[in-house]
């Protein structure tokens, strides 16, 4: 009897054991997924932004080719390799996860799921058009366990906007904003409801100029490509100018030095490594910190 109460003992500490060793979630692809308590590889393309800001450091970073990589988050990632955006399986298994989340559901199409889950815990996380980057931090903390580090990057985000509004209204209430990345000689326009066009507009309040919300209503992506034509109708008291292409005779154009920002001043330029290209927590961090410091 007491070896009989003693197996039974161990038989129950080892279940309770495996219980809070792992949890299984639904994932935005409907897989089942367990995962492993305190993971700590954790490879997320292009999920470093949320996974920085909770205080995670995965063991490769997203890049296209390996010479390009979300810069404005270097100073928290410049120690790890890198890993091409379209995780080949080899690159993957040398890395030996214990937990891979994926960007979106097309990343694992077809077998690709199977193949990953063969390395790895796969969680493919929540994505589409109307997924904001707070729903993808929510959905990543619920992964990590760390929903109290995100109710705080919200809360500490929340208090920026907030901040920013008040201390910049007389430079803010009343002043159309646009935001146009060139790269290739060619223009692409933000719309109104995605990426910056999200902060700008419906959180700190600037007015929307009358050819982004012309853009906005066909967009199909947080970037819309934007003629030097149609440009010229652009009536904007700031335009926000992200740069990969510094040699375009885009900017020789007569219609790009008629624009009434490039002609009172109010061009605020910036590179292709800072965040106004991506979207996360600390992207729209640094972003309003731009905003800031041009408007000082």
């Amino acid at each position: 009897m007491m070896m009989a109460f003693a197996l039974s003992a161990c038989s129950t500490a080892s279940k309770n054991t495996t219980s809070t060793e792992s949890t299984t979630l639904k994932d935005a692809a409907d897989h089942e997924v367990t995962i492993p308590k305190e993971p700590k590889r954790i490879i997320g393309s292009y999920l470093e932004d949320y996974l920085v800001a909770l205080n995670v450091t995965p063991v490769a970073q997203w890049t296209v080719g390996n010479d390009s990589d979300q810069g404005y988050l270097q100073d928290k990632l410049s120690d790890v390799p890198r890993i091409n955006y379209d995780l080949p399986y080899e690159d993957v298994l040398s890395y030996e996860p214990d937990l891979l989340l994926i960007d979106n559901n097309s990343m694992v199409e077809g077998d690709k799921y199977a193949q990953y889950s063969k390395i790895a815990p796969t969680y493919v996380v929540k994505n589409g058009e109307d997924v904001t980057w707070r729903d993808r931090l929510t959905d990543i903390a619920k992964v990590l366990d760390k929903e109290g580090q995100a109710a705080k990057v919200e809360k500490d985000y929340d208090a920026l906007v907030k901040t920013t509004k008040q201390d910049f209204a007389d430079k803010i209430n009343g002043k159309s904003v646009a935001v146009l990345w060139v790269t290739n000689n060619s223009a692409f326009m933000v719309a109104e409801d995605r990426s910056s066009g999200q902060l700008l507009y419906h959180e700190l309040g600037f007015s929307v100029p009358p050819l982004v919300s012309e853009i906005s209503k066909t967009a199909t992506a947080d970037w819309s490509a934007v003629s030097l034509e149609k440009l010229a109708e652009l009536d904007a008291d700031y335009l926000i100018l992200v740069n990969s292409d510094q040699g375009a005779d885009f900017f020789k154009d007569q219609v790009w030095q008629n624009l009434k920002a490039v002609k009172e001043g109010n061009l605020w330029e910036f590179g292709p490594k800072t965040s106004w290209l991506y979207n996360g927590p600390i992207a729209y961090t640094k972003m309003i910190e731009d905003v800031q410091n041009k408007l000082r």
